[in-house]
């Protein structure tokens, strides 16, 4: 799977380190048949609206052609930031759009839904919370995406796990994840409806070496073979926290994870810092659908898609199982 050779759907609104374009969340509609993607745009600190100022929902039918149809500004919601979200059109016909911030509360990074019989009907004043990252025992909890498995919705999602260096003061900054005061691990919970979630618990962490020693975020599983295979976000320091690479890891039932990436990341960019993250991956029986956010030669990170054959897709997975999880 070459993602060097993406379609760049979205560009970053500056041309240099710390402006991105990215953090895809997709969903198709097959009633309409349209694909609706969750974008988020991001301006270096001190470069106003800096952060995760802003999220946006494009629309499209053809994969080519992107319009944007909703957008909302970090400030609607009272926070210093806004993280990837979440989009999906349930069973009763309301959408719903999952979305993470930095809660003015606390300071810790939630979760939290808008809902909508129409997308353009996703008000931000109607925000309703779904975690907090206290209760939960966590530092700090983000980035939602959710799979869909035998009429079980699975939302995974980053948590913030506290060390032995994490203090009231990880927070000042109002980004844990940046501090090094914690580890970036990935949580899971369940739902039946996409309103009440099951909390499970954090089911794929770092260990103590490798280059992925800090960060595993899980950001989308797509199934093979009768198993399950993750694209991660790994990282050896919260100084790449902004500049992840990915990794695969497998599983049986969702809930217990192994790396397959051992030795080193399994995609990266070929330019700048080699970032390349937030795959959703995607896959309707025919065509595999690869969003992902990929680092540029000027540092910047602009927003990509590869389609290519399911069959193709998985075979270029296959070589990366271990040999229990290969066809027979």
């Amino acid at each position: 799977m070459n993602l060097s050779h993406g379609q760049i759907i979205r560009e970053p609104v500056g041309n240099r380190s710390g402006y991105w374009a990215g953090a895809p969340g997709a969903f198709y509609e097959a009633n309409e048949k349209a694909w609706y993607l969750t974008y988020r745009l991001r301006r270096p600190r001190g470069v106003q609206p800096d952060r995760g100022g802003e999220a946006h929902i494009a629309r499209s039918t053809d994969l080519k052609n992107w319009e944007d149809i909703w957008s909302v500004n970090k400030s609607e919601f009272k926070t210093a930031s806004i993280e990837r979200g979440a989009i999906h059109r349930g069973a009763d016909r309301v959408w719903r759009y999952f979305t993470s911030y930095v809660d003015p509360a606390d300071g810790r990074w939630c979760v939290a839904m808008l809902r909508g019989t129409d997308v353009a009907q996703l008000y931000s004043r109607n925000v309703e919370t779904i975690f907090t990252a206290q209760p939960l025992k966590l530092e700090g909890i983000k980035d939602p995406w959710i799979l869909r498995h035998e009429n079980v919705y699975y939302m995974f999602l980053s948590v913030a796990v506290a060390t032995h260096n994490t203090t009231d003061q990880s927070h000042a900054s109002l980004d844990i994840y940046n501090t090094g005061e914690c580890i970036s691990a990935t949580g899971l919970a369940v739902s039946r409806d996409l309103d009440h979630w099951e909390w499970k618990g954090v089911v794929f962490r770092p260990e103590t070496t490798g280059w992925d020693c800090y960060c595993r975020r899980i950001n989308s599983v797509v199934p093979v073979n009768g198993n399950f295979l993750a694209f991660y976000d790994g990282s050896a320091s919260h100084q790449e926290n902004y500049e992840e690479k990915t990794g695969v890891a497998v599983s049986t039932n969702l809930f217990r994870w192994k790396t397959l990436s051992v030795k080193g990341p399994a995609y990266i960019s070929p330019h700048g810092s080699h970032s390349l993250r937030y795959i959703d991956a995607q896959t309707d029986g025919r065509n595999a659908f690869v969003f992902y956010e990929c680092a540029r030669m000027d540092g910047a990170h602009d927003l990509r898609l590869l389609t290519m054959d399911q069959a193709q897709f998985h075979a270029s997975l296959e070589p990366m199982l271990p040999a229990e999880f290969r066809p027979a």
